[in-house]
């Protein structure tokens, strides 16, 4: 399993980084624009994305999490985000990397941010909604881009496994 989730790990920096690059690409207009997705924006989506993630790595590590709604605003200019987004994707592929298989097996204990009641599950079972959940919003950030007549770089998985 470790293996399988270090190569997730990988495909995020890689995916992010093509996304981020499309985005900034697009302007500043667009990134703000409005276009009814489910965060709003690529601003709103690409800030969700970001505050999981943070959520996520702190219950991975036994940490409390900030205190964020799930819609939360942590950086509110485009290049302070794509910063802090490739230092938490390496963190990531940081983490992933010295998790034994036992540890990757082992239970975890966790609060929702939307339900704060304790959650009990294997960590794998949590890192596989983890990259799922990335994707899935990555998915949204490249429809929004679409929708606003701009060049969405393919962000399939195995594109990145070919290059790899």
């Amino acid at each position: 399993m470790k293996a399988h989730f270090s190569m997730f790990a990988a495909y995020n920096v890689w995916a992010n980084q093509r996304l981020f690059d499309a985005v900034v690409n697009a302007g500043e207009e667009a990134y703000r624009k409005d276009t009814g997705a489910f965060f709003g924006s690529l601003h709103g989506t690409l800030n969700h994305l970001y505050v999981t993630d943070v959520l996520w790595m702190a219950r991975f590590r036994g940490d409390s999490p900030p205190p964020w709604s799930l819609d939360h605003i942590a950086h509110s200019m485009l290049t302070e985000l794509k910063a802090r987004r490739f230092a938490l994707d390496h963190d990531i592929c940081g983490y992933v990397l010295s998790l034994t298989e036992a540890e990757i097996e082992a239970e975890f204990t966790y609060r929702r941010v939307s339900d704060p009641v304790a959650v009990t599950q294997p960590r794998r079972e949590a890192l596989a909604h983890f990259f799922n959940h990335q994707t899935h919003h990555r998915g949204q950030a490249h429809t929004i881009l679409s929708i606003l007549g701009y060049d969405a770089p393919p962000l399939d998985l195995l594109y990145y496994q070919r290059r790899t």
